[in-house]
């Protein structure tokens, strides 16, 4: 799942007041998601009907488009209402969504949305169809149909799900315009400097992006001086618990039972492999 965020855009609550005078809270509010025809940072525009197909999908199936709190899918005190209404207009994806205001998290959401205090939103999608055109004499990306899985409020810049699989959508990208570039070289078209240096540009910012997660992941490895079981222990750990199943060695696995080996380079870390193969692509 990808998403985009949608920053800034129109958010509206509604409150109702109720017969003493005072204002009732009912977790509702509009709001405008996506834009069509913008140009955002990675060049992607979202074309008008992009979401018409998943809607229709959505409505058929009977069952509400979740809203969640930072696309925290794995939490369920995070999934804070759905979305009551969502319709195409002419600017955009336009939204009207309730808050489960019973739920933990969804009233504090709701107090930040009316107070002002967060008024961003993102989507998770899939693409369907895709496809390189031009807008202000720019290569673009439109994105013509998307599945789209959940809408969910995120707070200004403080967004790692949103980072993190925008360097994916950015890494996806790159491999397909590369590609595009390498026929055109082997077919003895000439490639603009312009095109060369958006993939100089894209590459530059893909080893950053590798440089930052790899510090991040070095920083989760346990330090060189912290104690590591050793054999004995492992085995008087056994001999003190013996629920505890032991590994069985290679030659004593049935067939067909996973292997325990270390995955991959190219799968453990695909941002690596993707440049990898395009410096060999460009060598070749």
């Amino acid at each position: 799942m990808l998403v985009k965020d949608a920053p800034a855009l129109r958010v509206k609550v509604t409150d109702v007041t109720a017969e003493d005078g005072g204002a009732v809270d009912t977790g509702e509010f509009t709001a405008l998601v996506s834009v069509f025809g913008n140009v955002d940072s990675y060049g992607d525009v979202v074309q008008p009907g992009a979401f018409d197909r998943s809607l229709k999908e959505w409505s058929a199936s009977g069952y509400p488009i979740p809203v969640y709190w930072g696309h925290n899918l794995s939490d369920p005190d995070y999934n804070i209402g759905s979305v009551l209404e969502a319709v195409e207009t002419e600017r955009g994806l336009q939204i009207r969504a309730r808050l489960d205001m019973e739920s933990p998290k969804a009233p504090q959401v709701y107090r930040l949305l009316k107070g002002g205090r967060v008024k961003e939103f993102s989507f998770g999608y899939s693409v369907r169809d895709a496809g390189w055109g031009t807008k202000d004499d720019r290569e673009v990306y439109e994105l013509r149909d998307i599945d789209l899985y959940e809408v969910s409020v995120v707070p200004v810049g403080a967004n790692p799900a949103t980072e993190l699989q925008t360097v994916k959508a950015l890494g996806e990208r790159t491999s397909r315009a590369a590609a595009r570039a390498l026929e055109s070289v082997k077919a003895g078209r000439a490639l603009s400097g312009k095109n060369e240096d958006t993939l100089r540009e894209a590459r530059e910012q893909l080893v950053e992006a590798i440089d930052a997660i790899d510090d991040v992941l070095s920083a989760l490895d346990p330090p060189a001086d912290s104690p590591v079981e050793d054999d004995a222990d492992e085995e008087k750990s056994q001999d003190e618990d013996p629920a505890t199943e032991r590994e069985p060695a290679a030659d004593e696995k049935p067939d067909g039972a996973k292997s325990s080996e270390p995955m991959p380079v190219f799968a453990a870390d695909p941002l690596a492999a993707l440049i990898e193969i395009e410096m060999r692509s460009t060598q070749e």
